[in-house]
């Protein structure tokens, strides 16, 4: 071994039969004949002088020396991905890529002010991932994070308070008409509530919903927060939402004023490595700039005054 050059190739090869179990599912992920992973998982075993795989019908497990290649390789990739991620960032230019995640109940609020940054900025393709799973910035899935709810803590994180989240229950005139406003949150008798299939008891309005409204008052359940005011529409009751997502909508009306308890934090949410870039200054500035200018549409509170969770 000490006379030949390993081929790292071989290694990713290797790798990805520990992961996947089987040559040819190996091979479908590295987008090769499985022939041509079999070659290299032999080669790589001759080279070595060691057995890295248990054969038998069922795939390939890995023997104790598979392991720890396995285990090593793993770091490796690992630490090529935060090395990409960095190299993304370390543009001077206001140009390249800019991926921007959050939440997909704010799609409808954060899809005018993107349009208004590319205007500003037309070099920057910009890249919109809506989604429920906290993306790793330190891996370059993401460049900015905007997120509800508890302060993100990893040490390798920038993270602004971006604003205060309000939010009541609405429902439209037709069934305001109909059931009435609601004199508190105890005020449910009468009423009837869409909830989500899931119980979301980490969010305050549904835990409150959670544990108040009982089942003979829910008249739909759905997927997510985003089908809520499709059903409000539709005519199946009243739900709880975040004022910032009501406000896309004229004709949902608060059925309360929205309570203290239910006002939660918006974070904006950038990497150490990658929060100095250009595009990533650029567009954490209009944000901060545009959701202050509109904070009583957007999110039902005045403009936080805390700005200096950041350097």
């Amino acid at each position: 071994m000490t006379e030949q050059k390993t081929d790292w190739n071989d290694i990713h090869v290797a790798f990805q039969v520990a992961n996947h179990g089987t040559l040819s599912a190996a091979a479908e992920a590295l987008g090769v004949h499985h022939s041509t992973v079999l070659r290299r998982v032999n080669a790589l075993e001759k080279r070595l002088g060691t057995r890295l795989f248990h054969r038998h019908p069922r795939g390939y497990t890995p023997t104790e020396a598979g392991m720890l290649l396995t285990q090593v390789a793993e770091n490796t990739q690992a630490g090529f991905d935060r090395l990409l991620g960095k190299l993304q960032g370390t543009d001077t230019q206001l140009s390249g890529t800019l991926v921007v995640t959050t939440v997909n109940s704010m799609i409808s609020n954060l899809m005018p002010m993107l349009a208004e940054f590319q205007q500003l900025y037309p070099q920057v393709r910009l890249e919109y991932a809506a989604d429920s799973r906290i993306m790793k910035l330190e891996y370059g899935e993401a460049h900015v994070s905007i997120r509800p709810g508890t302060r993100p803590t990893d040490p390798d994180y920038v993270v602004q308070r971006l604003a205060e989240g309000a939010a009541s229950i609405y429902a439209d005139d037709a069934y305001i008409a109909q059931h009435g406003l609601m004199e508190s949150l105890d005020d449910i008798e009468g009423h009837r509530f869409i909830r989500t299939v899931a119980p979301y008891s980490m969010i305050a309005f549904m835990e409150w919903m959670n544990k108040t409204v009982p089942d003979s008052q829910i008249s739909l359940r759905v997927n997510d927060l985003m089908g809520f005011i499709p059903a409000i529409r539709a005519g199946f009751g009243a739900a709880p939402l975040p004022c910032w997502m009501a406000s896309t909508d004229p004709s949902l009306k608060p059925l309360i004023t929205p309570p203290p308890e239910w006002t939660g934090p918006m974070w904006l949410v950038t990497h150490v490595d990658l929060h100095r870039s250009s595009k990533v200054q650029a567009f954490t500035q209009f944000l901060k700039q545009r959701i202050q200018q509109e904070q009583s549409r957007l999110m039902g509170l005045p403009p936080s005054q805390s700005q200096k969770d950041t350097p």
